[in-house]
């Protein structure tokens, strides 16, 4: 009766979390009022059921900031690249598990404790703003230069250049870079979405670990959501 007990109080307490985490925005008082840019600057979050990524639309300025992207051998220029795309994550797991038929016990353990961070980069063509894993959110230009910047400052650089991890990809349109941080399940890929759209001026929940958490708070502390 105790472990039946002490079992019910743990799931409360994670209930209470998930709830507070999603509810409660972070910061508390945000920046309310609207942008007045004629052209406000439209990123993409993409979400699956347990990962979120952002995806910048291609500018020849993009492509300039994020030039040493070619030495994880990324064909940024190509001419049908429309979006690149960033997410973080735990190096063993993010590496090793490119599908879930690729799971192994070692990855999943790393991830649910403590692992090495990386970035992954991937290329891709239009995205469709009506599928059902997109979100597009609208921001002024100096916010999205604040997000361009936690992007950029999320990449290691040991040596003074960011650095690729050669021979780890899923195929020729992505590639890994070492990371700052460390990963675990509690702070992980969706907690560092939420603090790069924080650093954009946007709130989100004050724990978002799953990327329904996630793109709910942001729909409900946000006005520059599109549906």
């Amino acid at each position: 009766m105790k472990f039946i007990k002490h079992l019910c109080i743990l799931l409360a307490l994670l209930i209470l979390g998930i709830a507070g985490g999603t509810l409660v925005p972070r910061p508390i008082f945000g920046n309310e009022s609207p942008s007045t840019d004629p052209a406000p600057r439209r990123v993409l979050i993409l979400s699956n059921p347990i990962h979120t990524d952002i995806a910048l639309p291609v500018t020849s300025e993009l492509l300039a900031r994020f030039g040493f992207l070619r030495e994880g051998n990324l064909e940024i220029d190509y001419p049908g690249v429309r979006y690149l795309i960033f997410g973080w994550g735990g190096r063993a797991f993010y590496t090793e598990t490119p599908t879930w038929a690729d799971l192994k016990p070692l990855p999943l353990f790393k991830g649910v404790t403590l692992d090495q961070s990386v970035m992954h980069v991937a290329l891709a063509g239009e995205i469709p703003l009506a599928d059902a894993g997109v979100m597009a959110l609208d921001l002024s230009d100096a916010d999205y230069e604040k997000l361009l910047g936690f992007i950029l400052g999320s990449f290691a650089r040991p040596q003074g250049k960011p650095v690729p991890l050669l021979g780890q990809s899923y195929g020729r349109d992505d590639a890994f870079f070492e990371a700052v941080g460390y990963f675990n399940a509690l702070l992980g890929c969706n907690t560092w979405t939420a603090s790069a759209l924080r650093h954009a001026g946007l709130r989100t929940g004050w724990w978002t670990p799953l990327p329904p958490l996630l793109t709910t708070s942001l729909r409900l502390h946000n006005d520059t959501v599109t549906p």
